[in-house]
């Protein structure tokens, strides 16, 4: 076993019993429902209504706990970009509901919000996300299951527009280029940037 991380996520619904995901970074990414990482002395019901509100914009009502999910990786692989070893990933996921018909703020940059019939989800979504909808809308609770990591490959980031003189590179938005992204890491408020959002502790 690695180093233990604990994370959270919502499956959110509206009255439709439609669910929230958020297709997090440029490119193709795949969907997810929203949460993140759990602060320091932080319970995981704290952590699902602020990781929710601040990656969503949504305030939500948490009705119960779904159930626990173990993200596992392969043994003794090394995925393509990590120094080391997947972090054994304790998910809490919960079953919530939109308390506003609207978002009361605006989601953080890099999360494409949609909403998605349970029967109907995309594609490309984490294993995590098509299990925990399942267990979701099945009405379970209590639910103690295991979920691969599967890898994704990330869509290349555009290529940076060349430096004129006086002026840093940009990518194709504008943004200065500074060979990482920038986003905030899961469970970071808005404002705040990190390190590159790990696929690996967002559900």
């Amino acid at each position: 076993m690695g180093a233990l991380t604990w994370a959270v996520a919502a499956v959110v619904s509206d009255d439709t019993g439609r669910v929230l995901l958020c297709q997090q970074g440029r490119g193709e990414r795949r969907y997810a429902l929203p949460g993140g990482r759990l602060r320091p002395a932080e319970s995981p019901v704290r952590a699902a209504l602020r990781d929710t509100r601040a990656e969503t914009g949504w305030e939500i009502e948490l009705v119960d706990l779904v159930g626990v999910y173990h993200l596992t990786g392969p043994t003794g692989q090394t995925p393509a970009g990590r120094a080391g070893p997947l972090p054994d990933v304790l998910v809490h996921v919960f079953r919530a509901r939109a308390a506003d018909v609207r978002p009361t703020t605006d989601p953080l940059p890099g999360c494409r919000l949609s909403w998605h019939a349970p029967a109907a989800l995309p594609e490309a979504v984490t294993p995590l996300t098509r299990a925990a909808v399942t267990d979701a809308t099945a009405g379970r609770s209590g639910v103690l299951r295991d979920v691969p990591w599967v890898p994704v490959a990330c869509a290349p980031l555009p290529a940076a527009r060349p430096a004129e003189e006086g002026r840093p590179a940009t990518d194709q938005d504008g943004r200065p280029e500074t060979g990482q992204d920038e986003r905030p890491g899961p469970g970071q408020p808005p404002g705040q940037r990190g390190e590159p959002a790990d696929p690996s502790l967002h559900p």
